[in-house]
């Protein structure tokens, strides 16, 4: 059965845990990250002839397992890795990790522990990569992004900057234009490619593919470069260390810089030793002429210039830079309107802040495009700075918010305080200032208190017009909230403040706008149904979602009130949580409800469960009566509990007809109760006729309670078997109607729903708000403090209480 890949990523990062302690996460990322290389390539390639990885005898991931429990298991993993190594010109680059560290992984039975445990998590049949079938999925390539993320994540500060968040990759991706490259021969570059995240998830928007080039400083992290390549089917990517200023490696034949179609990058910010090995005004590659040297302490225009020295003339490209960039004066000034002047900067797209590794401070990209730059009048700007996720404690962009922006940029679409087009020469009004705050007034509105309404009463009617998008829905609910007030301007609520919410929910406008975006929902439901049934091995995620996502956008552009992204962004948390699992299963091992064995800590099984198709969505399409029925008891027995509270409310405490058979705990128990009864009926003439009736009252209660029980246990027990028996019964076509229609439409028609009801819960509170508000005048509000002090004085008078 398909592995999950939440599972496969837990068990990736439980590989970890043997490795904490004896050093950060900047430093077992090498040991977990190689030996996840070594695993894949043994899974893919040993055996294979003319493979692109050659996996040596004695030198794959079975002859590390057989060093397990050994006590030379370090240096026999150090050997076979380099075996690896050198059969593929990969020295330096998979051998970076020491395992005989007795300093980072303890010394003798402590290593050999640490290091058996690390190499059994990597020896489970779920990491077994030789059987993924969706490999156009690249669901090793995920997973290694997924241990990028979480290492960067724990690494501190100063070294997480090694990776560039997927998400932003994907936003520079789409937005240089790489899915208009025609062939494989087209060249993207990046010039400080760290793990080479931000350039796979560009090369991976061409659809036939691009030649990957990329330099890199650090030589650990241009090892988990090359490794990431590889990992993710592109071995022959030419990855070269060292610095990129003062030595670029890609090079002419001529011996000028080698120029690419496409560049991105995502450098150190403001790095202050950036000339180290470098003159500037004497640069061979001539990447300041024309343009001006930056600051000596800073060299984010450095890294910029250099991009567009690497561009063809027809090149595009993008930079990551901290916002500075765009408003900065002196040397950086000149070179700003430099650039503006030759229309090379496309674009300029604010991003929130705390989204990088390293460093919490905003940053923005800039969009790069040489083509027809001549002839280039404005600049167009994004400021989607206010578009993010919490998560931990840095900021995410989510799907919504990566698609609205590509969408936005892409288009060219003018959206009110998000986007426009700023010409040149308003830019050239402003210096060449390029802060976005200039351009795009991005503010909320100030919700301005009216003084009037506070002294005299009444809604203002502005407030009220504010809320037109939702009177053009519901033209006629306005009139059934709202009447004229006493004055002109000013509005009065109709009902109860109390009354909004159910006014607006039962109104015929209200109920009739819910069934025309449920229409739509449903429309796009017929259209996918088949298709998500026709789901077979071999299939693609990955195109699965995208044509799914795609046209959920598609169907509800220009819906009033509602927010396309938003409808999108639930498709695609649905996706992340559950769908991408169940998909991967079925194009894995295709429309099975296979059964897995749940055993408890002795081994012994204690349930069953399906992944695919939980026992609920069994019970509710095949078990509503059995299911009903067990209801039907458990309310039966809530019922005899409550008794049981009322008489224990009524008769315990002390002196109560219950005392004698209420324990140290509060309870009373049955077998404490016929024990008294018993005492009583020894001795009738000193019975107490009303604590033998409650006693008898009790012990019914709790001999009901007890059958009760019994028969929810048998009926439960019943369900069980009955479930566990149908779930091996379950034909091709019942899997489809359960996994389709029951679990993935009927979930994602729940979100349409609760997306409805917060639209709806907007409007309900800002009229509660505004009815609150401007409740009670002042007048009225003087007054009742007055009365309220005359009472209070008086009572002070009463008390003898002279001022």
């Amino acid at each position: 059965m398909a592995i999950k890949k939440s599972e496969l990523y837990s068990s990736l990062w439980k590989s970890c845990d043997e490795l904490r302690g004896g050093m950060d996460a900047s430093q077992y990322k090498d040991y977990v990250l190689v030996l996840l290389f070594v695993k894949y390539v043994s899974d893919k390639y040993a055996g294979v002839a003319d493979a692109l990885i050659e996996v040596p005898e004695g030198g794959g991931f079975q002859d590390i397992v057989a060093f397990k429990g050994q006590k030379d298991i370090g240096d026999g993993i150090n050997k076979i890795i380099t075996k690896l190594a050198e059969a593929n010109d990969l020295v330096g680059i998979i051998t970076v990790a020491d395992f005989n560290d007795a300093d980072k992984l303890g010394k003798g039975k402590e290593m050999q522990d640490r290091l058996s445990n690390l190499v059994a998590i990597f020896e489970t049949p779920a990491l077994n990569f030789s059987k993924n079938r969706a490999d156009g999925d690249d669901i090793l390539g995920d997973a290694y992004e997924y241990l990028m993320r979480n290492f960067a994540t724990q690494s501190g500060k100063s070294k997480g900057q090694f990776y560039t968040p997927a998400e932003v990759s994907r936003v520079i991706s789409q937005v240089i234009g790489v899915n208009s490259a025609q062939s494989q021969s087209q060249t993207i570059y990046d010039p400080t490619c760290g793990s080479g995240s931000l350039l796979l998830k560009s090369a991976d928007e061409a659809e036939r593919g691009l030649t990957i080039y990329g330099q890199e400083m650090d030589n650990a992290t241009r090892a988990l470069a090359r490794m990431n390549m590889i990992l993710h089917g592109h071995p022959t990517a030419e990855i070269w260390q060292d610095n990129t200023l003062s030595s670029p490696y890609f090079k002419d034949a001529d011996g000028s810089l080698k120029t690419f179609d496409f560049a991105v990058a995502n450098p150190p910010f403001s790095s202050k030793a950036w000339s180290n090995g470098l003159d500037p005004a004497k640069d061979e590659f001539k990447r300041f002429d024309n343009y001006g040297i930056p600051p000596a302490k800073n060299g984010d225009y450095a890294f910029l210039l250099h991009m567009v020295r690497s561009l063809k003339s027809n090149g595009k490209g993008a930079i990551i830079l901290p916002r500075g960039v765009l408003f900065r004066g002196n040397a950086e000034a000149e070179i700003r309107k430099n650039l503006i002047s030759k229309g090379i900067i496309k674009g300029i797209i604010g991003l929130p802040p705390n989204l990088f590794y390293g460093t919490g401070i905003p940053a923005c990209i800039i969009v790069l495009d040489k083509e027809n730059a001549e002839n280039r009048q404005g600049i167009f700007m994004i400021d989607a700075s206010k578009g993010f996720v919490k998560d931990g404690n840095k900021n995410r962009l989510r799907e919504q918010d990566i698609h609205k922006i590509v969408d936005v940029f892409n288009k060219q679409l003018e959206v009110a305080k998000y986007s426009r087009m700023v010409p040149v020469q308003e830019i050239e009004g402003h210096e060449y200032n390029l802060n976005i705050p200039r351009y795009i007034d991005s503010q909320e509105e100030e919700d301005i208190q009216d003084i009037e309404a506070h002294l005299l009463g009444g809604i203002p009617k502005r407030d009220v017009q504010a809320l037109s998008d939702y009177w053009q829905v519901y033209p006629t609910l306005q009139q059934e909230l709202f009447e004229a007030a006493n004055r002109p301007g000013y509005l009065m609520l109709k009902i109860p403040g109390s009354e909004v919410k159910s006014c607006i929910f039962s109104h015929p406008e209200f109920i009739s706008y819910r069934k025309d975006i449920q229409a739509v929902f449903e429309t796009w439901q017929g259209k996918h149904t088949p298709l998500l049934k026709a789901i077979q091995p071999g299939d693609k995620p990955k195109a699965i979602i995208y044509a799914l996502s795609e046209d959920v956008l598609q169907a509800f552009t220009g819906k009033s009130l509602i927010d396309k992204y938003d409808v999108y962004q639930h498709l695609m948390t649905y996706w992340v949580e559950s769908m991408k699992d169940d998909v991967y299963i079925l194009v894995e091992d295709g429309w099975k409800a296979e059964l897995t064995a749940v055993t408890n800590k002795k081994g012994a099984v204690t349930d069953y469960v399906c992944e695919l198709i939980p026992k609920e969505l069994m019970i509710n399409r095949y078990f509503k009566t059995e299911q009903a029925a067990i209801a039907t008891l458990e309310t039966k027995k809530d019922e005899i509990v409550r008794q049981q509270e009322e008489l224990q409310e009524e008769h315990g405490g002390e002196e109560g007809l219950l005392e004698e058979v209420t324990n140290d705990s509060g309870k009373i128990t049955k077998a404490n109760i016929n024990l008294r009864i018993k005492e009583i009926q020894k001795n009738p003439l000193f019975a107490d006729a009303d604590e033998l009736k409650v006693l008898k009252s009790y012990l019914k209660l709790i001999e009901s309670e007890a059958e009760l029980n019994k028969e929810i246990k048998e009926a439960t027990q019943s369900l069980h078997n009955q479930v566990l028996k149908k779930y091996q019964e379950l034909t091709e076509d019942e899997i489809k109607t359960l996994v389709v229609d029951d679990k993935w439409m009927q979930t994602l028609r729940q979100a349409i729903a609760s997306e409805m009801d917060r639209i709806s819960q907007r409007l309900t509170q800002r009229i509660k708000e505004l009815a609150e508000r401007y409740d009670m005048p002042l007048p009225e509000l003087t007054s009742r403090v007055e009365e309220l002090t005359a009472k209070v004085e008086g009572h002070l008078k009463k008390m003898g209480m002279v001022w």
